[in-house]
């Protein structure tokens, strides 16, 4: 695959306006990136300017603590479909799996899952707040839910994605799901060990200045 398509090029700062996110649209459009991730208010509007190009749009739901409802999350997915979003990043409830209640995590995915309506689905499961048992479990009931992807971090807690980590994920959907690194990832060294540990896709908001050193 080539080196730009594992990007989405994020701006997911709640202080985002018009021109940052047109900015960053033309600079995916320019490089020819995989998606542009951005918040739900902004979803129609990428949608129209990436409309005809081959970047996607992809847009969070439950973010960024995953902890509403899952009607809630429903409700979010729904809209950013209708809207035009290609690909969904959802935040599982970390406190529901921390608790144990795998039936309520598996099935609050399942329902997003349902609600994209074919869409790519991303499952974040912020790993900097897991143990290494708890990521595991995470990354299983996201590909019993029939998730598409596995995404390390949502960039907002206290911690973004290690190279153990993207590892540990790839090994655990043991190719049942692709894996997403995001949170931290600021330079090329750290994409290309991103890669090499077997992420398949990239989240960062510095994409532009990683890709000056290709």
């Amino acid at each position: 695959m080539d080196f730009n398509k594992y990007f989405d090029h994020t701006i997911l700062k709640p202080s985002a306006t018009i021109e940052d996110v047109k900015k960053i649209c033309k600079e995916a459009m320019y490089n020819n990136f995989a998606s542009v991730c951005v918040n739900q208010y902004r979803t129609s509007m990428v949608k129209e300017i990436l409309d005809g190009t081959d970047v996607l749009v992809c847009t969070v739901v439950g973010f960024p603590l995953g902890a509403v409802t899952t009607e809630v999350k429903v409700f979010e997915t729904k809209e950013a479909v209708n809207a035009g979003a290609d690909e969904i990043d959802m935040v599982i409830n970390i406190g529901a799996l921390k608790d144990k209640n795998y039936d309520y995590v598996r099935s609050d995915i399942e329902k997003v899952k349902e609600a994209c309506g074919g869409k790519t689905l991303k499952v974040i499961i912020e790993t900097c707040l897991l143990t290494d048992e708890e990521k595991k479990k995470a990354c299983e009931l996201s590909v019993q839910a029939g998730a598409d992807f596995v995404k390390t971090s949502t960039g907002f807690s206290t911690g973004g994605a290690t190279v153990d980590d993207v590892s540990l994920m790839k090994y655990t959907v043991s190719g049942k799901a692709k894996v997403k690194a995001s949170g931290g990832i600021r330079d090329y060294k750290t994409a290309k060990d991103m890669i090499a540990a077997g992420a398949d896709r990239l989240g960062t908001s510095a994409t532009v200045d990683i890709m000056k050193k290709v």
